[in-house]
């Protein structure tokens, strides 16, 4: 029966400093050990231990003490995006320029089949069809004008990821407006620094050093403004042409104003001045913070004004719009010098802009067409008491007894062969 005793168990050499001191107890020597049967999940490799051993270590160990700042999935994802398209930023200049020189292959190939019998002097000799230009330059040739737009860009920290973006979009667009326009304005960008820079010079390649009629600054609007009145009044500075003729001097030396465009002022902007500079608060924030570029023009001691939307629409909605928009409409008044065209032609249809004017012109037709059916109506009863008057006759009546037949028989005589005699018939 001892040898059928279990053994006690061995002592573990990793135990702590008390277990160490504790005393052995030592097994007894007739004692033969159990065998154990092994079972898969016993046999486990040591590739396997040092798997487990791996994952129990901290992270903390791991990262050197230092733990990692964690990062969401959503996050995760737009990084890797935005890095793999980084990454691929060369092969879509490549397949763009391949795509560039198959179009224009085979605009000579068609040219060729609608031309086979022109001579060399059509191909320049070099067997190559030499394209006609037939349609009009991309951009006009407007006049540059003594006036500024500038952004006020002071706001990154108000703004959003998203709202970043659509800022620099905003602006990208403001810049292709005016220069397609056909009067042209100059246009400056302050507090250019932050997130917003980082996003023209990471994203957007620095393609905005190339652009022309346009100045980026890191000075606040303050100082560009001040700035601005010696580019209008040089040289380059431009002409006084289009709306901004009318109803000023030709004097090139006129002396502008400085004005802060914004919704929540009470002077309403009638027209544009020459060698004035007009500020739009650059802040894409969905009308979260209300009254900042108001305030902002205050503490600076610059005047205020906000366009005629009213005067000149019925809007369904707030008088808040765009970056881009509000730099289009401009220019669009500089060009016909009417605002409710200027305001129709820009402001989207989804805020439901109506023109005042031609409400005004709807109620008018709408009362003469009251007016008219009161006159149909007092026609009906002068038409109405006529036929009460003709004895109580109505037209159908009056119709009927003027209408005669056209011949009448006149009356069989009496005994006549006409008319049949009753003793000719026996009686039954």
């Amino acid at each position: 029966m001892e040898s059928e005793e279990r053994p006690t168990k061995m002592r573990k050499l990793e135990h702590d400093a008390e277990v160490e001191d504790a005393p052995l107890v030592d097994a007894p020597t007739n004692a033969v050990p159990e065998t154990k049967e092994t079972t898969p999940a016993d046999e486990q490799s040591p590739a396997d231990n040092n798997t487990e051993q791996s994952n129990d270590t901290p992270k903390g160990a791991a990262d050197g003490g230092d733990a990692a700042p964690k990062i969401s999935k959503n996050q995760l994802k737009k990084q890797r995006r935005l890095e793999k398209w980084e990454a691929g930023r060369e092969d879509r200049k490549v397949k763009r320029r391949e795509k560039l020189k198959a179009k224009r292959g085979r605009k000579r190939e068609e040219w060729a089949q609608n031309h086979p019998s022109e001579d060399d002097d059509a191909t320049n000799g070099t067997g190559k069809a030499k394209l006609q230009k037939t349609q009009p330059p991309k951009y006009p040739e407007g006049k540059q004008l003594p006036i500024t737009f500038l952004f006020d860009c002071d706001f990154d920290d108000l703004m959003f990821e998203p709202e970043l973006k659509s800022l620099g979009v905003q602006i990208t667009r403001s810049y292709s407006d005016n220069r397609k326009s056909h009067f042209h304005a100059h246009m400056a960008v302050s507090s250019f620094g932050g997130k917003l820079q980082e996003r023209f010079d990471g994203i957007l390649a620095k393609q905005y050093t190339s652009w022309k009629n346009i100045q980026f600054f890191s000075e606040d609007f303050v100082h560009v403004a001040e700035k601005a009145k010696g580019w209008m009044q040089g040289e380059s500075g431009g002409v006084i042409a289009g709306a901004l003729d009318q109803g000023t001097n030709s004097n090139d030396t006129e002396e502008g104003e400085v004005v802060y465009l914004t919704s929540d002022s009470d002077v309403i902007l009638d027209r544009l001045k020459p060698n004035s500079t007009y500020i739009i608060g650059g802040l894409v924030d969905k009308n979260r913070h209300k009254g900042i570029c108001y305030k902002r023009a205050m503490d600076r001691g610059i005047k205020t004004a906000k366009l005629p939307i009213g005067e000149f629409l019925q809007m369904k909605s707030r008088q808040v719009l765009a970056t881009n928009h509000v730099i289009e409409i401009m220019l669009k008044w500089m060009e016909c010098g009417d605002w409710g065209k200027a305001f129709m032609d820009v402001i989207p249809r989804r805020k439901g802009g109506v023109l005042k004017s031609e409400l005004e012109e709807e109620a008018q037709d709408d009362e003469e067409v009251v007016a008219t059916g009161d006159d149909l109506d007092g026609d009906a009863q002068d038409e109405k008491s006529s036929q009460v008057d003709d004895g109580g006759k109505g037209p159908e009546d009056i119709l009927a007894a003027s209408k005669k037949p056209e011949y009448e028989a006149p009356p069989l005589a009496k005994g006549s062969a006409a008319e049949p005699n009753k003793s000719m018939f026996p009686v039954v």
